[in-house]
């Protein structure tokens, strides 16, 4: 049975219809960047996630560069993030001429060490970028009260985490700023890039609104050096379509998620499997269900062999990336995320993935590891 890692065709093809209305929609209107689509989308997302305000960008590594140069972050400035997470959340830092401070994570959830983000503060830090990985909030109270102590901001990057929540609330809803995207792969997923902006605080809206284009307001004023961050009406049309559909293909995930549970223990392999854990007072969206595993690359041949789909998130930490090098440091330095790196590996848990697609999947583990 082959079972893709994700299965796009499958969540679209129920809504071909409407989506492709919304498309024409746009090329009627002519109205292809920024306009009525997009401030529809901004005010029904600002609703979900509980702010005041969402500023529709044009992708998650856009929106966390917005939110940066909103603070003027760069040169001679330190920001603390951590080591284990996708390649912008630390490339944007360096982009602005400022310096990642990386640290590593906790082995249970994947997430940034809060007590790791303390030691780290110097009188250089102006932000920490805590990463909600997977779809499960990092551990947000520690690191707000650190951040408040010292003086800084909080960007929390939600790119993977739309829906989940903290102590009740939406990511998204704590920090200075939330920055979201909607690549295809998300649980909330455009038709091409795409990303969000969000923030309890109008006047730091209004900043990413103009940073978004060019700083201008209005036409040909340019009250500062921004960029071209816009999303593009089509894309906001098609997430439109998609958003009221969120939360049941959320609670397919948790299901799906819940169901290789029992079904790994089943199995017999309870003890060989490290599955991920949903830790206190945060909802996990599982936009990758990650387990950690010895011989992670020969369990990924031989379920390739069988026709199911897998990726490793993320095979290298920042801090023994090439590109990262003059940042000094050194292997070993950050064990757990370097551990990760080597163990885990992402299994379909896309919601559209059926019990005997599951059951594949388990079953082709099990016939690896016990024969």
């Amino acid at each position: 049975m082959t079972v893709p890692l994700l299965d796009l065709a499958a969540q679209h093809e129920p809504l071909r219809d409407e989506l492709l209305a919304a498309v024409t929609r746009v090329y009627d209107s002519q109205r292809f960047i920024n306009g009525p689509e997009v401030e529809a989308l901004e005010r029904d997302l600002a609703g979900l996630i509980g702010v005041p305000e969402a500023v529709g960008v044009s992708s998650g590594t856009d929106a966390l560069l917005a939110a940066l140069m909103a603070f003027g972050i760069g040169r001679g400035d330190e920001v603390i993030t951590s080591t284990y997470s996708f390649f912008a959340t630390a490339a944007d830092i360096v982009r602005l001429g400022a310096k990642p401070v990386l640290v590593d994570i906790q082995p249970d959830t994947f997430n940034i060490d809060p007590d790791a983000v303390a030691a780290a503060m110097t009188s250089r830090t102006k932000a920490i970028i805590p990463v909600h990985l997977f779809g499960q909030p990092a551990d947000l109270h520690p690191i707000i009260n650190t951040a408040v102590q010292a003086g800084v901001f909080v960007i929390e990057d939600a790119a993977q985490a739309i829906g989940a929540t903290y102590d009740g609330h939406q990511v998204g809803s704590f920090g200075a700023f939330g920055c979201f995207s909607f690549f295809p792969s998300k649980n909330l997923g455009g038709f091409g890039d795409g990303g969000l902006v969000t923030s309890t605080n109008t006047q730091l809206t209004r900043r990413i609104r103009l940073l978004r284009n060019h700083g201008m307001e209005p036409k040909y004023y340019h009250h500062m050096v921004g960029g071209n961050f816009r999303l593009d009406a089509i894309q906001a049309a098609v997430l439109r379509v998609k958003l009221p559909h969120l939360e049941t293909w959320t609670e397919a995930r948790q299901r799906n998620a819940a169901r290789y549970r029992a079904m790994f223990a089943a199995r017999g392999l309870a003890d060989i499997v490290r599955l991920p854990v949903e830790a206190p007072r945060r909802t996990h969206i599982y936009n990758q269900f990650v387990v950690r595993v010895a011989e992670r690359d020969r369990l990924r041949a031989h379920l390739a062999t069988q026709g199911i789909g897998t990726e490793v998130y993320y095979p290298v930490p920042f801090h023994l990336q090439r590109c990262f090098a003059d940042l000094g440091y050194a292997a070993g330095v950050f064990p757990q995320a370097e551990a990760a790196a080597r163990e885990s590996l992402a299994l379909p848990i896309y919601g559209e993935l059926t019990e005997a697609q599951q059951a594949a999947v388990v079953d082709a583990v099990g016939r690896f590891y016990l024969g």
